[in-house]
């Protein structure tokens, strides 16, 4: 994800729809972050997993715990040298910490291959991932993002995007997942940076128009 594809990607979407170059003068151009390097891919999984319907200072304080309880660095080796009462320990829910260990004992083994993952087309990375307990497709979307770099990848799933798209084009309400898709296809293959300004206007809703 180079910046330079970033700006690129937001001039074209400037020019194609009204409703987002007014979002892009609000918001500027979206702060997609460099994706990490392949070995950290397995402690990204794990951020995302403990964070899940959980508040920023709640989620951020259990996993600080989560990583000084492995001995302060992410591998799926740490995580299964670790005993489950001190995973537990941590502030993790039985699910979430069954889904981690999950995910340490499938990329142990070989079955998810973080390392070669980048490799794959983005339904083929959602497939590959949501084979972990307690990794669906909205954690594997924002792997894509945030880890990965796609600049393709439409979370029709998620709340904000959807809440986001209707307040920035004036829908009475959040489109369903099955509309929202179709409703995203016009974005291609732009559609990541298309979310990050709908989760802008989820935050931030758009003035009227004078």
């Amino acid at each position: 994800m180079a910046r330079a594809d970033v700006l690129a990607a937001t001039a074209h979407l400037r020019r194609a729809d009204p409703v987002l170059d007014r979002l892009a003068a609000l918001h500027g151009v979206p702060g997609l972050r460099t994706p990490p390097p392949a070995g950290d891919r397995f402690a990204a999984l794990v951020r995302a997993i403990t964070y899940q319907q959980l508040a920023g200072r709640a989620a951020e304080a259990i996993h600080g715990r989560l990583v000084a309880a492995v001995g302060g660095t992410m591998t799926a080796e740490a995580v299964l040298a670790t005993a489950p009462e001190e995973l537990a320990a941590a502030g993790l829910s039985r699910a979430k910490a069954a889904a981690i260990t999950d995910l340490a004992e499938k990329v142990a083994s070989g079955q998810v291959a973080l390392s070669r993952i980048g490799r794959l087309a983005d339904d083929e990375v959602v497939e590959h991932l949501v084979v972990v307990r307690g990794i669906g497709r909205w954690t594997a979307e924002m792997f894509l993002i945030s880890s990965l770099g796609r600049l393709d990848v439409w979370p029709v799933d998620d709340l904000g995007v959807r809440v986001g798209f209707a307040r920035a084009w004036g829908l009475e309400g959040p489109p369903a997942p099955k509309a929202l898709m179709a409703l995203g296809e016009p974005f291609r293959p732009y559609r990541t940076l298309v979310a990050w300004y709908c989760w802008r206007a989820a935050d931030q809703p758009l003035t009227p128009a004078t």
